[in-house]
């Protein structure tokens, strides 16, 4: 499969940009070579600068779980564009899109919109913390919650897959205020509230991890830390910025009946688009300005086009049948590759949940950070590269979940195991 202009434009790019890439996870430094150059992309597809085309998985790491340019979104967003792109200040349409995400997400009763996941978890904190008056927080090793300052401390995802477990640059005082936790491990949580009490604003997790990889909580983990957080005065949070109206409409928490006191909502709900969210009972969030003390502003925050998009994509979403069509199509490719690594005698742990999964290359159940570290990661990285020349595109870490779209067909399942099974044999 040719790259040549995919090459040429990387070396042109690392003139210009760190490493040639506006974000460390599109690096490849987890596989190995250099990335691929994107240009184009429509439904389950995804076109390079070379004319070749790939079966995506990747999706833009989650948002495009309708397919890559879906109609509905494309038309909505152009619609809004043409009336102007920004005004910074009120839309009817923040109005009609926060209904939305108030009707469907249990915990939400008002909400906040911002410009990405990472703003929506830093806001999360400020304002369990101003609610609080506490200074501390709880996080879980593996979990990727965006790079506000506090939260790379054992992180997932991009951090991981590089082998760093915090950044430089950090003040020392935001590291000593974040206490890391073990993911499915209750008694760790309940030791660090212990021996740090009366000091933990919030306890942040991911209902359904998946920046270490897709790992499921386990039974009555959430229903623990929801306890947990009660009998010592501070609040939960769910970062729903992965699994937020991917894994089910209400996101995890809606599935799962666990109910957290804020939310952090990312990706989907902006169809594409830059977009993201925090939100909480009406009595929690009125502590965020202009109503009270905890300030947090954005000039772009709920702009016409990102809310726009979101609402034709959660109207899609919202038809009979959507998720449950997504849980199948994820089955049959779990499932069927499986049955391929077995076939071939290759040991593998798949972890999945509706239109994610991850393929460990391990022999142990992955249900933490330090069993998901057991993976083979250059075995993920030489199968990366033999699923990319057979026409596939994975995320190119082995700490990444992959991302089924409603836009997934039969056939693109079939070719993908085609595509697994000669990868395997090379």
């Amino acid at each position: 499969m040719s790259r040549v202009r995919s090459e040429q434009l990387f070396s042109d790019a690392k003139l210009v940009m760190p490493g040639g890439v506006n974000s460390p996870a599109r690096a490849w430094g987890a596989v190995g070579g250099s990335p691929i150059f994107f240009e184009k992309a429509a439904g389950s597809s995804i076109w390079d600068v070379d004319g070749n085309e790939l079966v995506d998985y990747v999706c833009s790491w989650g948002p495009m779980i309708l397919g890559h340019a879906n109609p509905a979104v494309i038309d909505a967003a152009i619609d809004a564009a043409r009336a102007g792109t920004s005004f910074g200040a009120p839309t009817e349409l923040e109005v009609e899109m926060s209904r939305r995400v108030v009707d469907a997400v249990p915990s939400i009763e008002v909400i906040r919109f911002v410009s990405s996941g990472t703003e929506a978890t830093m806001s999360a904190l400020r304002l369990a913390r101003a609610k609080t008056g506490r200074n501390k927080i709880i996080k879980f090793r593996g979990g990727y919650h965006g790079h506000e300052d506090a939260l790379l401390v054992e992180a997932g995802s991009g951090l991981a897959s590089q082998g760093i477990a915090s950044s430089s640059g950090v003040h020392p005082g935001y590291a000593a205020s974040t206490l890391v936790s073990e993911y499915n491990d209750l008694e760790s949580v309940k030791s660090l509230l212990e021996s740090n009490l009366g000091e933990v604003a919030a306890v942040i997790v991911e209902p359904i991890a998946g920046n270490m990889g897709v790992v499921l909580p386990a039974d009555g983990f959430l229903e623990g830390l929801r306890g947990l957080t009660h009998e010592h005065g501070c609040l939960l949070i769910f970062d729903e910025v992965i699994s937020g109206f991917r894994v089910a409409f209400g996101g995890a928490q809606s599935s799962l009946g666990v109910m957290p006191d804020i939310t952090c909502l990312g990706k989907i709900i902006g169809g594409g688009f830059p977009v993201g969210a925090y939100g909480a009972s009406a009595e929690i969030m009125s502590e965020v300005a202009p109503l009270g003390s905890m300030y947090q502003a954005g000039t772009l925050s709920g702009n016409p086009v990102a809310m726009a998009a979101g609402i034709a994509t959660l109207d899609e979403l919202a038809r009979p049948g959507v998720y449950e069509d997504l849980q199948d199509t994820t089955d049959k490719l779990a499932d069927g590759v499986t049955n391929v690594f077995a076939e071939a005698g290759i040991p593998v742990v798949i972890n999945r949940a509706c239109g994610l999964m991850t393929v460990f290359f391990s022999n142990i159940q992955v249900t933490d950070m330090e069993t998901a570290s057991v993976s083979d990661g250059d075995a993920y990285g030489r199968f990366f590269h033999q699923m990319v020349e057979n026409g596939v595109y994975l995320p190119p870490s082995q700490y990444e979940a992959w991302f089924i779209s409603t836009a997934h067909t039969a056939k693109n399942i079939k070719s993908t195991l085609e595509a697994v099974d000669r990868s395997l044999i090379a």
